[in-house]
């Protein structure tokens, strides 16, 4: 039985990065409405501005394919609450195929 005053894996503070399929994630969607659809978040998660260039780099119908990004879980500043960090990562020059979910070590 797990002890009640230990933290959840929801409480970690953690780094991964993510190949997310925006094609599909947008399919039959408005054209003049993809690209804000795209950014949308859920609670607390703050779009980084290259990300948000990128999705807006062919213009509002145009919403690239696939987005490789980087979610960074962070505390705020002198609270328990956590908030997500967004960021787009780099490409690979051979694309997206066999890139999974990578747990990242960050060295405060």
């Amino acid at each position: 039985m797990a002890d009640r005053g230990s933290k959840g894996r929801k409480e970690e503070v953690v780094t991964r990065e993510y190949t997310i399929n925006l094609h599909k994630r947008l399919h039959g969607c408005t054209f003049k409405k993809k690209a804000p659809k795209a950014i949308m978040g859920t609670i607390d998660v703050r779009v980084d501005v290259k990300l948000n260039k990128h999705v807006w780099s062919r213009g509002i119908r145009s919403v690239p394919r696939r987005a490789r990004v980087r979610i960074a879980r962070k505390r705020k500043d002198a609270k328990e609450d956590l908030y997500s960090l967004v960021t787009v990562s780099d490409i690979p020059p051979q694309g997206f195929n066999g890139l999974g979910t990578k747990i990242i070590d960050e060295q405060d």
